[in-house]
């Protein structure tokens, strides 16, 4: 009999689908004290299974504790609560239930369409204030306006549907969705500039990330048409409210509707607080009781698989083998998550990926080394968790298309993985990498180009022309910066060259900055490589 406590208020579905195996004991424990892990630790060493939603954080100290513990169930998606690291070098798989708050929060945003397009809550305070302000809150149909929609993942997709079924215009913008992938949907795909100036309505949904952070400001907000309306309700950190404010003042935006904020809650003062076309809601985008409900029972139902067959759903920290298997593939799954993070990181932009395999590594079943490899390249691109199970439907639903070829023979190596974007027109289109020894993963050709390098922590990526120079004016630039370089990888081809730096701390836009203006440097790009 397994044993499983069940915490932070979750729904009674999660008791009622665990139980339901007749072969888990749930104790459910809402104590507030228990949140702290002092606590949690003294009484974590009994169970078998824990079932959490924010409240509870998983600490080192109490992972220490939780000798027979197996699993840990997060009833949402982020695991911030989490020591997922920890969890995992004592063995513990932790789970996540995505996309049980799709449909909420997709709901959500249409309400705020709607209240933003009619002036809803202006109406009711004015009521309640004694006034009857007809023509000053008279509001617009939406029916036949343009909905701008920028991130067409999960959230964005069913967003899309309901507003085609108001009989709305919808465009999109995304550059990890296909053309291929949007078409099936029946949105338009265009650029984020054609987006921004021929939407009525712009709604976010992307992931928090160094690139969509203040994407909305006052420079993309100039590129809208006058009168337009925004609604957020994925990161507060997407618009930077100052600017948001300016432009409604202006008229420049005639409204929008916000469930999320950079801070959270708010300072009272905030400005834009008192704008009466700017309405609110207290990031209520998941709260329903029904998305309550399906979250816990997701999680339930993946913990009672896990716990009494042994299959791993939805792990953020494992992937879905025996451990025997597991044991040989460790090193090659983190070369091949790597790789595919370098390459989204250096990329940036959707593409068709053909992964081939040779040499030693062909003998192994080479399925969870694509399920890694794409992990890392989507990693890339969200904020949200990709593990090992859910990454290849993420990428499908993206409209990536991925190839994979075996062959038991290479000429150089013992093992050889290649990674290559189909018609990717840069000069980074391929990946090469290899193990020495059976556990030292490298890097031994990028594009065109052969070296050796260490793929791990922070790396700046130069692609230069091969003249001198070049070397010191990079160490000379990063030491005037104070960033120690660890390695320093040098490989070249013809007249141009490839330099892979690791350093100790990472680089901010300045460094960067001051490194892209060095004679002879083509490109530079920092990655980060957990």
């Amino acid at each position: 009999m397994y044993k499983v406590m069940v915490r932070d208020n979750m729904s009674p579905a999660a008791k009622k689908v665990l139980e339901a195996t007749g072969k888990i004991e749930v104790v459910v424990d809402n104590d507030k004290a228990t949140s702290d892990p002092k606590v949690l630790s003294k009484i974590i060493g009994e169970f078998h299974g824990l079932a959490i939603r924010s409240g509870t954080r998983i600490t080192k100290e109490v992972l220490t504790n939780a000798g027979q513990l197996k699993v840990i169930g997060r009833a949402g998606i982020g695991v911030d609560n989490i020591d997922v690291p920890v969890a995992t070098k004592h063995g513990i798989v932790v789970m996540n239930a995505p996309g049980g708050n799709t449909i909420t929060t997709a709901e959500h945003t249409i309400s705020l369409m709607l209240a933003l397009a009619r002036n809803i809550p202006q109406g009711t305070a004015s009521i309640r204030e004694g006034k009857w302000e007809k023509k000053k809150l008279a509001g617009i149909e939406i029916t036949g306006k343009t909905l701008g929609i920028v991130g067409l993942g999960h959230i964005g997709r069913v967003v899309a549907d309901r507003a085609k079924g108001l009989k709305m215009k919808v465009i999109t913008a995304d550059p990890y969705v296909s053309e291929e992938a949007a078409k099936a949907l029946d949105v338009e795909l265009v650029p984020l500039d054609e987006l921004l100036a021929r939407s009525d309505f712009i709604t976010l949904h992307v992931p928090r990330l160094q690139e969509t952070v203040g994407m909305i400001n006052e420079t993309t907000i100039h590129k809208m048409k006058p009168g337009v309306r925004i609604i957020n309700s994925s990161r507060g950190e997407i618009v930077k409210i100052d600017d948001l404010y300016q432009a409604v003042l202006s008229g420049h935006v005639a409204g929008a509707a916000l469930d999320v904020l950079p801070q959270e809650p708010p300072e009272p003062n905030l400005p834009i607080l008192q704008h009466p076309n700017v309405i609110f809601t207290p990031h209520l985008g998941a709260s329903t009781g029904e998305a309550q409900v399906k979250v816990a029972e997701m999680i339930a139902n993946q913990m009672a698989v896990y716990l009494l067959g042994g299959i791993i759903t939805n792990a953020v920290n494992f992937p879905s083998l025996p451990m025997e298997v597991m044991d040989q593939l460790r090193p090659l799954l983190d070369l091949t998550e790597k790789m595919g993070s370098l390459m989204g990181q250096l990329v940036r932009k959707i593409h068709d990926i053909t992964i081939s395999y040779s040499g030693s590594v062909a003998k192994l079943d080479t399925r969870p080394l694509t399920h890694a490899a794409l992990k890392g390249l989507l990693g890339s691109f969200t904020d949200k968790p990709v593990n090992y199970v859910n990454a290849p439907a993420l990428a499908q639903d993206k409209g990536i298309h991925v190839h994979e070829t075996i062959s038991s023979t290479t000429h150089d190596f013992t093992s050889l993985i290649r990674m290559k974007l189909e018609g990717h027109e840069g000069e980074i289109d391929e990946i090469w990498g290899t193990i020495y020894e059976k556990k030292y993963p490298r890097l031994v050709k990028i594009g065109e180009i052969y070296l050796d390098a260490i793929p791990e922590g922070w790396m700046i990526v130069i692609q230069n022309i091969d003249k001198p120079g070049v070397i010191g004016n990079v160490g000379t630039t990063l030491g005037r910066h104070n960033i120690n370089i660890a390695r320093f990888q040098l490989g070249r081809r013809g007249d141009r060259a490839i330099c892979l730096v690791n350093i100790d701390t990472p680089a901010d836009e300045k460094v960067i900055h001051d490194l892209s203006k060095l004679p002879n440097i083509i490109a530079v790009r920092q990655v980060h490589l957990a």
